[in-house]
């Protein structure tokens, strides 16, 4: 076997239920989990008809390249909600379709890493695990950059030093942040540009929470956002990753894609016709009808703004927990240890968070994720408002 496996770590959720384990929660308290990631908003009626009125084809292999119509309305939405400039966006070597951000994320990686090199793949920390698992099956090393309070949760990119960007073969960005809500903001976007066009790395920005944000009025800029306001219509050494599993409520459709650069997009489309990933073609005619559709993604935001008032309005008075830019987690500090913390409530309360530090790595002295979980507001309001009431209870009770 690939000796790199020996370097993955267990997934954040197996050593959840490791640490759970270790206790038995009340048995009078329904459990409620506010730590996975997993939206339970309904999914859209019309995605799921237009589903069901395709099932045909499954009669049908898909090509990986997918449909014409599904690039099309991707590279629609793109230009619309990210305003670039119209038609820069080509569906025919601009866009391609992906089984879910985390396919792309990782098939990318290992498409674009060049072995022979003394390659390295830098990303936030904390972060999403599928960014360090993906370098060191592609050959490569991860390398942290700490996201802490004192920089709001985005890296320090002026404290990077000049060998650690001449090794840099992908920077991956995760806005908003997966797990602190952080939103990257245009001028760093641009600084980050010209770092690559200085030292010839990739740009990989996983947007597939950019659709939910709190303030009707501030939608987070994109990648390609930056490049179009620089003037950069070829989007060079940029691709964006976005899924509609936040977006439209639609995890299990697992269907995303990644856009941007042409030059970057036509090797890894012959990558993908080797590694066997085309998207269905029910699943991509379910695709068109989402990409087509905001009224739904409206409403959605609009469930996530109810649940985050009420439950910042709950753990105020006994956390220091502040409303993020964008995403569905708080990102909360906690008064002890987090893997304790976790550990208690689970016992105590029948509540589960995740601890940050299963989420981070240590680097530069710190382990940036310690201190603090992420809480996924996913489920009903009327949980998510019982599970704040919980937490409020068990914080108040280690005061």
């Amino acid at each position: 076997m690939n000796h790199e496996l020996q370097k993955l770590q267990p997934y954040p959720f197996e050593k959840l239920s490791q640490l759970k384990a270790a206790v038995t929660p009340p048995a009078e308290l329904e459990h409620i989990a506010l730590s996975i990631g997993e939206p339970k908003h309904p999914a859209p009626p019309f995605v799921a008809q237009a589903l069901a009125d395709n099932l045909d084809k499954l009669a049908n292999y898909p090509t990986t390249k997918g449909l014409p119509e599904l690039r099309q309305a991707i590279a629609s939405w793109c230009e619309r909600r990210f305003q670039l400039t119209d038609g820069s966006l080509d569906p025919e070597h601009n866009v391609l379709p992906v089984n879910g951000t985390r396919e792309a994320i990782f098939a990318f990686t290992q498409a674009a890493v060049n072995r022979s090199d003394d390659a390295l793949v830098v990303s936030p920390n904390p972060f999403y695990q599928i960014y360090e698992g993906a370098a060191y099956l592609a050959g490569a090393q991860p390398h942290y950059l700490n996201c802490t309070a004192d920089n709001n949760f985005i890296p320090d990119y002026d404290a990077v030093p000049a060998e650690i960007w001449q090794r840099c073969q992908i920077l991956f960005l995760c806005s908003p942040s997966n797990p602190t809500g952080a939103v990257t903001d245009l001028a760093t976007l641009k600084k980050l540009i010209a770092l690559s066009d200085r030292y010839d790395f990739i740009i990989a920005s996983d947007e597939c929470y950019s659709e939910i944000y709190l303030d009707e009025s501030q939608p987070p800029v994109g990648l390609l956002q930056a490049c179009a306001e620089l003037g950069r219509d070829d989007y060079k050494n940029c691709v964006v990753m976005h899924s509609l599993s936040k977006r439209s409520n639609l995890p299990g459709l697992r269907s995303g894609f990644i856009a941007g650069d042409a030059a970057l997009l036509g090797p890894f489309l012959q990558y993908r016709t080797y590694h066997g990933c085309s998207m269905p073609i029910q699943t991509q005619l379910a695709s068109i009808a989402a990409w087509h559709d905001e009224d739904h993604v409206l409403e959605n935001r609009s469930q996530y703004r109810r649940k985050f008032d009420a439950v910042l309005n709950i753990l105020s008075p006994v956390l220091d927990v502040n409303k993020p830019d964008a995403s569905f987690y708080l990102w909360a500090p906690t008064p002890i240890a987090d893997d304790q913390f976790a550990q208690g409530l689970f016992a105590s309360q029948n509540v589960t968070v995740l601890p940050g530090r299963y989420l981070s790595r240590e680097a530069d002295g710190q382990l940036p994720g310690a201190n603090y979980v992420r809480m996924a507001l996913v489920a009903t309001l009327e949980e998510c408002t019982e599970a704040a009431e919980r937490i409020r209870r068990y914080v108040e009770g280690l005061q």
